[in-house]
């Protein structure tokens, strides 16, 4: 940094920089119509839905106010820690109200706005404010007090004028480069699903003929495949154990958020006794697929890897009768088995499959031989392109880190991306 860009820098709490959580101003009249932002309408990137509109008179006296070019972050977690903030904008008539779990700053003439954003986006504050958390579990918040005592390295305003819009430009650019790759993962995703349909549905062979399987959402499949109940084909394990007595204290126990939603893979490893678990819990064999009966449209399914529990949320499968493991795992992954699952979840008031539905399941059945030749192919193609999705998140991982890493070298003096540009 030049000694010039140096000499223009001090050093200032927010509080002086910054109103907090400004007053509701008499000019907001009852019967105004303002924006509405609830927590969901806030987004992570900085945008904001505005699509909500309430009277002043309905929200005036529970919830957090704001208006055109204040600047607000949530300070809950994990929402404060997830990035979620904006500069208000193009809020109706000028003026909004939302969750009050923000906390609203409207900068004073010393500070510009985008620059005082880009300060409460930056490392220092994000990584101090989640260590000044007060509260417990889901219900820890950044305290105001800590935003007020924050210290800032102010530059002159034509500095920050001149920061802002080169920060606005890099940023910009690395956004459009994240958004092209995260769209690519997405399309890979929409390939892997479409591969793993094709061909525990209708196989790998496309001159084979083919039969109605007399299921709707089924469709077609090989006229040499066998069309039968789930039950028939798979058993679905009874019976609970206590997870707080040996061996079942030591064993892995496989819960859905141990299970990526829609690969298959298991992420994740804990014992019993590491998650402290008290409640009834099945025991699964090695090999059986284990499947997570709740929020079906995760298709969260993966093969246990050794002799293990699983949480109650979720069923230990096995197939007999001709039905394989592998496959099985891969049908549960399949489109057709989703849409299923999510249109049976949806008949109850909790969104989970029960076992009556899964019983009266119909399954398209291949000899064990051409299942094993499907397992194989299947398996082959979604590695490769699992790898090629890894590589890209990794990709993104590192555009973030680069962005979040250039706002702070600018927000405290690091560098002067007046000369850098």
């Amino acid at each position: 940094m030049s000694g010039e860009a140096s000499t223009s820098r001090r050093r200032v709490r927010l509080k002086y920089l910054a109103k907090l959580n400004p007053p509701v101003p008499a000019c907001v009249a009852d019967d105004l119509e303002v924006s509405f932002l609830p927590m969901e309408a806030i987004g992570e990137d900085g945008s904001l839905d505005l699509s909500r509109r309430r009277p002043a008179r309905e929200v005036r006296s529970s919830y957090s106010y704001f208006a055109d070019g204040d600047v607000a972050y949530a300070k809950v977690t994990p929402c404060f820690e997830n990035g979620k903030g904006a500069v208000m904008r193009g809020l109706a008539s000028g003026h909004g109200f939302g969750t009050t779990e923000l906390t609203v700053m409207r900068p004073t003439g010393a500070a510009h706005t985008h620059f005082l954003n880009y300060v409460l986006s930056s490392q220092p504050f994000r990584q101090g404010g989640a260590g000044a958390m007060t509260g417990a579990g889901g219900l820890k918040r950044v305290p105001d007090k800590f935003a007020a005592n924050f210290v800032v390295v102010l530059p002159s305003t034509e500095e920050q004028a001149a920061l802002v819009a080169k920060l606005d430009r890099e940023t910009a650019r690395i956004d459009a480069l994240i958004e092209k790759k995260t769209r690519f993962i997405e399309l890979l995703r929409e390939k892997r699903q479409a591969l793993i349909t094709q061909a525990v549905t209708q196989g790998l062979d496309a001159s084979v003929p083919m039969k109605d399987s007399g299921v709707e959402w089924l469709g077609r499949v090989p006229a040499h495949w066998e069309v039968l109940n789930f039950q028939r084909v798979v058993a679905i394990a009874e019976g609970q154990v206590d997870p707080e007595q040996e061996p079942y204290r030591s064993m892995l126990l496989i819960a859905p958020n141990h299970v990526e939603s829609g690969t298959g893979r298991l992420i994740a490893r804990e014992s019993a006794v590491e998650q402290r678990a008290e409640s009834g819990k099945y025991q699964c064999n090695v090999g059986d697929v284990v499947y997570s009966k709740i929020r079906p449209a995760l298709r969260k399914a993966c093969i246990a890897p050794e002799s293990c529990l699983c949480s109650a949320d979720m069923y230990p499968l096995r197939g007999i009768k001709g039905m394989t493991n592998p496959y099985l795992l891969w049908f549960l992954l399949s489109e057709p088995f989703s849409a299923f699952a999510v249109l049976e979840a949806d008949r109850v008031a909790m969104p989970k499959i029960n076992r009556d539905s899964l019983s009266r399941l119909k399954v398209p059945l291949p000899p064990t031989s051409e299942q094993a030749a499907i397992c194989a192919k299947v398996g082959q193609m979604t590695s490769s392109i699992d790898r090629l999705i890894d590589r890209t998140n990794k990709s993104v991982a590192l555009l973030a880190e680069r962005r979040s890493a250039l706002i702070t070298a600018a927000v405290t003096g690091q560098i002067d991306l007046r000369e850098a540009a």
